[in-house]
């Protein structure tokens, strides 16, 4: 945890927070803190500073908060996202988050399993907590916005050309392909698929709607891997 991140629940006046629970294990146990220290602190969605322990016992720890910073710029990507399997969703979710990624867009694919949608992970408040996670991680304070689509031909085709206006237009993906464009300096749509890759009628659809495919070279790579590889490269 390199942010405190605080939300409005936690404060019992103005200016001043109580916490327990994870955050204070991880204060506890990790931190090691005690009174008079102080810590990285921020409020989500909002401003970002530090918090000086006050008072700490092994039930609450209390903090008087000061934010004065803005958190950092978001990235101008709209990130696509072939749902990924349960467990690495979570690790995803925590990526980009910490990676700054403003919109995610989970979106089905022929080789999405029906199962995947089931998942527990995928409710508000477990995708919640792994964005959070990520923020601590990386010291922000806005979560992303995750949007589920579950239907890929009409989102693509009804909802996809608007979104993708007035940005470059990328789909993530093997093959004979433009190898990745780097350090781009103007809004981008990013599509990246499950493992395996789209169908070709998927990357056909992407296409029409104003994405253009490019690859990261020979080696097939895991979606969370792909995720960082491909923001890295673009940013």
């Amino acid at each position: 945890m390199n942010l405190l991140l605080l939300e409005d629940g936690d404060f019992i006046a103005a200016d001043t927070v109580q916490l327990s629970g994870r955050r204070l294990k991880h204060l506890l146990e990790v931190h090691r803190v005690a009174v008079g220290d102080s810590l990285r602190a921020g409020r989500l969605g909002g401003l970002m500073g530090h918090g000086q322990v006050i008072q700490l016992d092994a039930l609450s720890a209390t903090l008087e908060v000061s934010v004065d910073q803005p958190p950092p710029a978001k990235l101008p990507l709209t990130l696509l996202l072939a749902l990924p399997r349960p467990k690495m969703l979570r690790r995803v979710l925590q990526t980009v988050s910490s990676m700054g990624v403003p919109r995610l867009i989970l979106l089905n694919s022929y080789r999405v399993e029906k199962s995947f949608w089931q998942t527990p992970f995928l409710e508000p408040a477990a995708v919640r907590e792994q964005l959070i996670l990520g923020l601590e991680q990386a010291r922000d304070t806005v979560l992303p916005e995750v949007i589920i689509e579950k239907r890929f031909k009409p989102f693509v085709e009804d909802q996809l050309p608007a979104l993708a206006a007035n940005t470059l237009g990328l789909v993530g993906h093997p093959g004979d392909y433009p190898a990745c464009p780097r350090a781009v300096e103007q809004p981008i749509t990013l599509a990246i698929g499950p493992e395996g890759g789209w169908i070709p009628y998927e990357v056909e659809k992407l296409q029409q709607a104003g994405l253009q495919p490019v690859q990261l070279g020979e080696r097939i790579l895991r979606v969370e891997t792909a995720v960082t590889a491909l923001l890295a490269r673009l940013f």
